[in-house]
């Protein structure tokens, strides 16, 4: 097989895709929705191009017919920019960009296959043609699945959105990656285990592309159709195509066992792979009859799998093999790359398998945590090994003719044959009998160190893995194993109380069954499930119990709601210390820290500036226009006052929200995208629609496009609807759309102001709904930063006339805005003038502009003289929590 020479187009692109998702990995808790972005990282961005590399590299060799080197320049290209192209899009919600990515990537792939095509029907003839049928089939599916990845970029219904994101993936990671995949292990396979291939591969390659390309075009239209029996049928069949392929690698592997890195990697990435294809096969079964929802949870639950089990170590193992073999020079050159490359092989790949067991398995957070850590490195060391495997090559590369020839004549030099190593020429540098000997010391070790994570872990959080909890309360275990199913829906668990015989060990089932939204349960004892999406399920083993215990959802306000559950000891020796016990227990574990609070006399840095009040006016238009906008929901830590954080969440990253701004008969079109941790929603008071569909709760990860016209003039509240609604919006969920009346008249200057109250919870926690629920606000603000135009004025000029919004966006206290030294001869509320210039008289005036929470309006007014005006709410408290500004007037 000819050798390569360094191409920075062919050979960098992967490398670059790989490192740009360890740094998303290592981010991700600063990067909204991360798990998107680090599997387009890697699936669209490192395996595609990848996939595009070799598969013509291995047609090359087996059809003996080379590929136009321009054109797969242009391909790689193509397919890296469209990859961007489609990433970047997604991130600024403009669908357009993905469609032009998306179309780069398919028509690179269209290309790739329809060159393989041409170069099949022209080959005379070759025992592994079938491979590159393959080939041409997994490029029919991504071309495919790039369609439904820009029809999945327009925001579909919820509905809609599950059909298409199972089809999506599965025509891309089953059918571009994975036909990919098992067309090369035919021929893979035995090369990197060195032996020869068996004489059934051919006969039993031509039935397995049937089954996986029927089993998977199956899948896709029962996807698409919302049909999960289609959708089992369909895993199944591919199941069967795949497990030929297995067969055959087993029985290979009988015949030469594996001993190096290249082949374990290969190996255990195929099985994770099959194990995932299983477990998306099983939640589609789930589904039957007519519900999608549960193999679309499946395929959320192993998509890290996918990537990091499968992908990543198939990936890494065929390239740990093919680069040493194509950039070496000779067998010493060979043999060195190899050696180099295999360097810590056993221990890096039973590490890195043992700690995505750790990972599935329901472990504390700390030890997920510290294994995800372990992974990472272990994949990390494929770069400097690389670079090591490269240089060891070149070290050992054989020397020119004269060279060798000139060392020969030299005084004590014996004489050396081209290609040999001095020191190791023939010694057989990395050769299975020395991989063989040192795989029992890498496997002690690899083991010590999954230990280690454990311990390390426990030791970290030992209240998550059950150390030290009280649940037995000294009873002694009676033997007896019980197993409950709870179910989460509709702000409650069911059941909600447990009965167990004390001295029994209880295990519990939780699955959230709710549409769209996150719940988990935690116990008083330190025990819980991880937050779990809808559909998704966990595990608690709560050990033996011998005393009462409380649990509850921790999602904000969910079990203010109602999402408690109690666990009930029952015939113990001694009932009435059980329930004593029950006092402390139910306290376990629910304390929290000190709410924030707000020091009104500090003031903020020098660099401070204050959100920007002002309100642009609207274009002459001379019919209704079109308003689109698409927001991220995310939650984010934001300073609310000098020295307070609290971690809100905001639509697009601001609160208030972005202010909205039209005219009676302008049309809306606005998208909302969750990429928060729990279900949220939106409610348009602007609006007049059914709720049912467009207020519904989004799932995390999901989408939705809220539409309505304006029919009405006022300014609007909007608000995230999501139960309990006081927490929503007093942690930041809410905003003001403004409806100019028919005829408004302009004014030099106009402002908009919203206030809101904060319950605080600790610094940098969320909203503290026993403060909320007693109405106990810790600070009041004007566009959501208390005293913030005390700091930073609002400036405007003597005579300029002005007109000020106002909405009251509460959650539960009125205002009255009022400003100091000023009056109005303008008032403008909910809908409707009660004051006009004066009114009747001419002389009618105004102080104050009084709003329930959701109630809005105007005032105007023009300042006669230089000075500084403040304005606040006239509820006095209020004021003095932070409802407070000035206009600097003439400054």
């Amino acid at each position: 097989m000819r050798k390569r020479s360094f191409s920075p187009l062919r050979d960098l692109p992967a490398l670059a895709w790989l490192l740009f998702a360890v740094v998303v990995a290592l981010a991700h808790p600063l990067i909204p929705d991360f798990r998107w972005l680090l599997l387009h990282a890697f699936f669209l961005g490192a395996l595609t191009h990848s996939v595009l590399v070799w598969s013509q590299h291995f047609a090359t060799a087996l059809l003996r017919s080379p590929t136009n080197p321009t054109g797969q320049r242009i391909r790689l290209a193509a397919s890296n920019l469209g990859a961007i192209g489609v990433i970047t899009g997604l991130l600024l919600g403009r669908w357009e960009v993905v469609a032009v990515g998306a179309t780069a990537v398919g028509g690179a792939v269209i290309w790739h296959g329809a060159d393989l095509a041409i170069r099949l029907g022209r080959a005379l003839g070759s025992r592994f043609a079938v491979t590159i049928r393959f080939y041409i089939a997994a490029a029919a599916f991504l071309a495919f699945g790039a369609v439904l990845g820009v029809l999945l970029s327009r925001a579909p219904s919820e509905a809609v959105h599950a059909r298409l994101i199972l089809a999506h993936s599965m025509s891309n990671v089953l059918g571009w990656i994975g036909l990919t995949v098992f067309g090369t292990l035919l021929t893979l396979w035995p090369t990197i285990l060195r032996t020869r291939i068996h004489e059934s591969v051919i006969r039993l390659a031509r039935r397995m592309l049937p089954a996986l390309a029927l089993g998977l075009l199956a899948t896709v239209v029962g996807a698409l159709l919302g049909r999960p029996e289609v959708v089992t049928v369909g895993l199944v069949a591919y199941l069967v195509g795949a497990s030929m392929a297995a067969f055959l690698m087993i029985r290979t592997a009988r015949t030469k066992h594996p001993t190096t890195y290249a082949a374990f990697s290969v190996a255990l990435g195929t099985t994770w792979l099959l194990g995932c294809i299983v477990t998306v096969a099983v939640g589609a079964a789930r589904g039957i009859p007519g519900d999608i929802a549960p193999a679309a949870a499946a395929l959320r639950s192993v998509a890290p799998l996918l990537a990091a089990g499968a992908g990543v170590q198939i990936l890494l193992g065929a390239l740990s093999y093919l680069m040493p073999v194509q950039l070496s020079k000779g067998p010493a050159s060979s043999r060195a790359a190899n050696a180099a490359m295999d360097k810590g092989g056993i221990f890096r790949v039973a590490l890195a398998n043992a700690a995505l067991v750790l990972y599935v398995l329901p472990t504390p957070s700390t030890v997920s945590v510290i294994a995800s850590a372990a992974y990472l490195g272990c994949m990390v060391a494929f770069v400097p090994l690389m670079v090591g495997s490269i240089r060891a090559a070149r070290r050992h590369a054989p020397k020119p003719l004269g060279e060798v020839l000139a060392a020969a004549d030299g005084p004590g030099s014996p004489p050396t044959r081209p290609g040999a190593s001095p020191a190791k020429a023939g010694s057989g540098v990395g050769g299975p009998v020395a991989s063989e000997r040192r795989s029992a010391p890498q496997l002690i070790a690899a083991l010590g160190s999954v230990l280690a994570i454990v311990v390390a872990g426990v030791a970290v959080d030992p209240a998550s893995a059950g150390v030290g909890r009280a649940a037995d309360d000294g009873v002694q275990p009676n033997g007896r194993v019980e197993t409950v199913q709870v179910v989460a829906a509709d702000m409650r668990f069911s059941p909600s109380v447990i009965e167990v015989e004390a001295g029994t060990e209880l295990v519990i089932e939780v699955t959230n069954e709710d549409d769209a939204m996150v719940h988990d349960l935690v116990l008083a004892t330190g025990d819980g499930t991880p937050r779990l999406a809808p559909g998704e399920s966990a595990t608690i083993d709560v050990g033996v119990v011998g005393t009462d215990i409380d649990g509850w959802c921790s999602i904000v306000g969910h079990r203010q709601q109602g999402m408690t559950l109690q666990i009930v000891a029952t015939g113990s020796a001694d009932q009435a210390d059980a329930h004593a016990g029950h006092g402390d227990a139910g306290h376990a574990g629910d304390e929290s820290e000190p709410p924030a609070t707000v020091d009104h006399g500090a003031e903020p840095g020098d660099d401070f500036e204050a959100r920007d009040a002002e309100l642009p006016p609207l274009p002459d238009q001379d019919a209704p226009v079109t308003h689109r906008a698409t927001w991220e929901i995310t939650e984010e830590q934001i300073e609310i006052a000098p020295g307070v954080t609290q971690e809100l969440w905001t639509f697009d990253g601001s609160v208030p929200g972005p202010v909205l701004h039209g005219r009676v008969g302008d049309r809306f079109e606005i998208t909302i995208v969750n990429n928060g941790t729990m279900g949220h929603s939106i409610d348009f008071h602007a609006s007049q629609v059914a709720p049912d569909g467009p207020m519904r709760t989004i799932a995390v990860g999901e989408s939705l496009t809220y539409e309505f016209t304006a029919q009405r003039s006022g300014i609007w509240m909007y608000h995230c609807s999501t139960a309990p609604v006081s927490a929503h919006i007093a942690n930041g969920m809410a905003g003001a759309v403004i409806i100019e009346p028919d005829g408004l008249e302009p004014v030099d200057r106009s402002f908009v102001f919203s206030q809101a109250e904060y319950y605080l919870g600790p610094e940098g926690g969320t909203v503290d709904v026993d403060a909320l629920a007693s109405g106990d606000a810790g600070a009041i603000a004007f566009n959501g930063y208390v005293h913030q135009y005390q700091f930073d004025p609002v400036e405007v000029a003597v005579g300029e006339r002005v007109r000020i919004w106002v909405l009251d966006i509460g959650p539960s206290r009125a205002t009255s805005f009022h400003v100091i030294g000023e009056q109005f001869d303008t008032v403008w509320f909910e809908g409707d003038y009660l004051l006009d210039h004066g009114g009747s008289s001419g002389t009618g005036g105004s102080q104050a502009l009084g709003l329930q929470p959701a109630q809005g309006g105007f005032v105007e007014l023009e300042f006669d003289e230089d000075g500084h005006y403040p304005f606040m709410t006239h509820a006095m408290v209020d004021a003095e929590r932070g409802a407070h500004g000035v206009f600097d007037v003439g400054g």
